[in-house]
């Protein structure tokens, strides 16, 4: 055996002993993870927010297909994102590279306070609906026995990616793959129906007597809220395989997938259900299985619960590394930046983030934690790829593996800043709290980051208590560089 051979055997064996984030996601993982985190509770909840805010059947079909297009859009932004620059971090790394330190902290903030304890309370709420409500058909279920299920959900998911990376992620394949057939069982029988002439529902498809301009945002913001999670692979962009070929491949090869199947089933929805039957469900999916057969009344709800849970573990598998991203670089507590010592996950910012998501899971409505997340979560989207077309401008000759039309992210992006500026007309409480609850981010970034500093007995009590729980928890800075 030659130097050369032996140098590299011991080079791969220092890097499998280093604590740092591996490489370990493929392609078909890498598929499963977006498919997984945007077919959540959104397709099976949202279509009664969608029929509400827009106010006829056949302009809620449009809107759904327009929020997959739209999405689709952004989607191809963010493969040319996450192979221009290959940190994790999503939206935070985006924002910080192009358009500075300040709006890069602000995602932190408002990810860390607003975003991540919303999104993830409101797949919570879905998934302990979906398991409990079958049980108390035709009565309503208990809110506080939801609440019990839904703690325990997003407590058992947490404990998953705590434990694992690859756990985590094979976890991620196979509630693909269930929540797969949930879609493909809703489906089906609906075609059948409409191959049958079952077609009343569609007839006058766009009478716009109840549609109101104020509304429409809100339509669009619960389409958009349920193609969300197409940019969590670029939250962990640093353990991809391959990301120059594997992000944009997977996000083209999992978004037009989606798009297909949310069409297809909101047809299925309204073969069999009249819009006046869809607006008095809080759980679509489980109200059409049983129009269709008592036998699926008791599977549909199994799977889409099932299907919540992937979701939600995409949501908690990709959120923490846009803090641990941060703590990195300095602009988050450095113990957001500790990994386990053995498991290498992000241990101490999946542990940190799990009370503030009680928190909000205990005190939130579902259709009000889709508007007061919405509105930060689509600005700083909208930030990030006006980030990406100023980039662009100052630096043309900067390498880019993948480059989406320039038409589609004008247009990704304008229609963003649009719907969140309308919104804020359309909701103005909650739109107007979540607006609010973001802009409390600037002093803060001023005090502790910029210019200003802790007092001195404030940083001592600080790191006295960050050391603690880096003791606690077993956990240390990474110790390669994964970028």
């Amino acid at each position: 055996m030659d130097r050369a051979q032996i140098k590299k055997e011991e080079d791969d064996l220092k890097e499998k002993e280093e604590v740092h984030l591996h490489r370990k996601i493929g392609l078909l993982p890498a598929v499963s993870f977006i498919i997984g985190s945007v077919v959540g509770s959104g397709i099976f909840i949202a279509p009664k927010g969608v029929l509400m805010n827009s106010g006829s059947v056949g302009l809620s079909l449009l809107v759904w297909a327009l929020s997959g297009v739209l999405s689709l859009f952004g989607a191809l932004c963010y493969a040319e994102l996450g192979t221009t620059f290959t940190k994790s971090g999503g939206h935070y790394t985006y924002q910080l590279e192009t358009l500075g330190p300040l709006p890069a902290f602000l995602q932190l903030w408002v990810e860390f306070f607003l975003i991540r304890p919303t999104v993830t309370s409101y797949l919570s709420l879905a998934f302990g609906r979906y398991m409990v409500e079958p049980f108390f058909a035709p009565c309503a279920a208990p809110t506080e026995l939801i609440k019990l299920v839904s703690i325990l959900g997003v407590t058992f998911v947490v404990a998953v990616n705590c434990w694992s990376v690859t756990l985590a992620s094979r976890t991620q394949v196979i509630l693909t793959l269930i929540k797969t057939l949930a879609l493909v069982i809703i489906i089906i029988p609906g075609i059948i129906a409409l191959a049958k002439g079952k077609t009343e529902n569609f007839q006058n498809g766009f009478e716009v007597d109840l549609l109101t301009l104020d509304k429409l945002p809100l339509a669009f913001y619960n389409g958009l809220y349920s193609y969300g999670g197409w940019f969590y692979l670029n939250f962990v962009t640093e353990e991809v395989i391959n990301p120059k070929r594997n992000i944009p491949l997977a996000i083209i090869c999992s978004m037009v997938t989606v798009i297909t199947l949310y069409v297809l089933i909101n047809v299925a929805y309204y073969t069999v259900l009249t819009p006046a039957e869809l607006l008095l469900s809080d759980a679509v999916a489980l109200t059409f299985a049983g129009r269709i057969a008592q036998g699926l009344a008791s599977v549909i709800p199994v799977l889409v619960a099932l299907s919540c849970l992937g979701a939600l573990n995409g949501s908690i598998f990709g959120s923490p590394r846009v803090l641990f991203v941060g703590a990195r670089d300095g602009l988050w507590p450095a113990i957001f930046s500790m990994i386990h010592i053995r498991r290498h996950t992000p241990l101490p910012a999946l542990l940190l983030l799990y009370p503030l998501i009680v928190l909000m899971l205990i005190s939130g409505e579902i259709y009000q934690l889709i508007n007061f997340a919405s509105f930060s979560r689509w600005l700083f989207v909208a930030l990030v790829t006006l980030g990406l077309l100023i980039h662009r401008y100052r630096f043309p000759l900067h390498p880019r593996p993948f480059k989406v039309p320039l038409v589609l992210a004008v247009t990704f992006t304008v229609v963003c800043f649009f719907i969140v500026g309308l919104s804020l007309y359309s909701d103005p409480w909650n739109t107007g709290r979540s607006c609010a609850l973001t802009l409390t981010g600037v002093p803060v970034y001023y005090l502790t980051v910029h210019r200003f500093r802790l007092p001195r007995s404030w940083r001592r009590i600080f790191n006295y208590c960050s050391k603690q729980l880096q003791i606690l928890l077993e956990v240390i800075q990474q110790e390669a560089r994964t970028y």
